[in-house]
């Protein structure tokens, strides 16, 4: 297209900040994934002579002029080394540093504007050291820099996903004309769920027969509960149910095998005569650190021992099948659906490492790069599609990896691509004026071109 703005896509996933961009008229001279999986699925969808290549690192060491000049730089930077999900080990991880690349580029090619995503945990990591070491990286090169907090529902979508969003523009005074405040105009009431789902699509996958059975192990407890004894809002810790081993100023990890032996452990299990490797084994994953519990890890134990102390005898059924499931975290559950209906499958759910989570069919729970919490539909028993996951992240039209696993891994890494093309609509405007493009839009619906996936 002629007069058009040149990008590149750094770390491109799926390819949601080219699909932002190619809607607004701009052309991708670059692009660089890791994985090469994805870096197949990126030419299914832009194109086979896409100019898309691999490790970053690689190719700003040893052959920089492969990066052409461009005028807007796009990098979803990984975003684990941040994330709450993560260790946050930030820029001490081999993935923090790949913000150094982005550094590299920018000097080297000095665009005159990026855009950058990730979790919105990097600007307190490390007392907001990180983002401050970041912001003066910037300005060095010459960038005034701003940036906001967004998440899809933000925009009418149902996706609680909470990202930043940096932007820069080269120049004194060169954000003058932006504002995150003009993005935030666009902002719209979410869409209800049962408008944006498919009712039991054919290509949908089944929740498990095990996944079902222990849901209805958990469903049997709360229904063993009398109607007055309202369901906890702290997590729920089966395990603790019978358990009495210390915890505070004492732990586990302090005992001789023969001290802890004195106690119980999971579901009240006696550690009598026991080794210290088996005692730990019979103890709750979490209580096996060789540090002091946390306040809030002793908050939720004395909590579950006290909820289980007052219901015993109308649980005590329930608990001992419950006990019996194969993953602690099976054994846990979240229930994040206050005093509403007591029935699990009427609502949105998560199998987590940190336990089942129980959450209202208002909007879906961010989806992430772990397969194994794709969120499910409960009252249709079955996970969300990839089609949908698509529609989630505003990536309607674009191919995915056909492994279920690899598909949902690139979703939970991708950027939303509404998101991107609201910031860049705002900032590049006065690009727009000056190239004669189209005149700024008023809503979303003047934004709304449709992507035609490429032959």
């Amino acid at each position: 297209m002629k007069n058009n703005l040149k990008f590149i896509d750094l770390f491109a996933g799926l390819g949601g900040f080219h699909k932002a961009l190619y809607e607004l008229g701009h052309e991708c001279v670059f692009a660089s994934e890791l994985d090469p999986v994805l870096r197949d699925t990126y030419k299914k969808n832009w194109g086979k002579k896409t100019n898309i290549h691999g490790d970053i690192r690689k190719i700003v060491k040893e052959n920089i002029e492969l990066i052409p000049d461009h005028d807007i730089l796009c990098a979803g930077f990984p975003c684990q080394p941040f994330s709450k999900a993560g260790k946050q080990l930030g820029r001490d991880d081999e993935r923090g540093t790949l913000f150094d690349e982005i550094v590299k580029i920018l000097e080297a090619r000095k665009p005159k504007y990026f855009i950058l995503e990730n979790v919105r945990f990097i600007a307190k990591h490390n007392n907001e050291e990180t983002w401050k070491a970041m912001k003066v990286e910037f300005e060095r090169l010459g960038y005034e820099v701003d940036h906001k907090d967004y998440s899809p529902h933000d925009f009418g979508i149902p996706q609680h996903r909470q990202r930043i969003f940096i932007v820069g523009s080269l120049g004194t005074n060169s954000l003058d004309h932006f504002s995150f405040d003009k993005v935030d105009r666009y902002k719209k009431k979410v869409v209800k769920l049962e408008n944006f789902i498919e009712h039991n699509p054919e290509t949908a996958k089944k929740l498990p027969k095990p996944n079902q059975y222990c849901i209805q192990l958990w469903q049997d407890l709360i229904d063993a509960l009398p109607k007055e004894v309202k369901l906890p809002g702290f997590p729920i810790w089966g395990m603790e149910f019978g358990a009495n081993y210390p915890f505070e100023e004492k732990y586990p990890h302090l005992l001789t095998s023969e001290e802890l032996g004195k106690y119980r452990g999971n579901f009240g299990v006696s550690l009598k005569g026991m080794t210290k490797e088996e005692q730990l084994a019979n103890l709750p994953s979490y209580s096996r650190v060789e540090v002091k519990f946390p306040d809030w890890k002793q908050r939720y134990i004395r909590q579950n021992r006290q909820f289980y102390e007052n219901n015993k005898k109308f649980i005590k059924a329930a608990v001992k099948q419950i006990s019996k499931l194969p993953s602690q975290s099976w054994q846990k559950l979240e229930w994040n659906v206050g005093d509403n209906e007591r029935k699990i499958n009427n609502y949105l759910l998560q199998f987590r490492a940190s336990g089942i989570r129980i959450k209202k069919p208002d909007f879906f729970p961010s989806l992430v790069c772990t397969n194994t919490q794709i969120p499910i539909i409960g009252w249709e028993n079955r996970y969300i599609t990839k089609k949908e996951g698509l529609k989630l992240q505003s990536l309607t039209g674009l191919k995915l990896p056909e492994n279920d696993n690899a598909a949902f891994k690139a979703l939970g890494n991708a950027v939303n691509s509404k998101i991107v093309k609201l910031i860049a609509t705002e900032l590049l405007v006065e690009e727009k004026k000056l190239i004669g493009a189209v005149k700024q839009p008023q809503s979303y619906n003047s934004l709304s071109k449709s992507y035609e996936p490429a032959n």
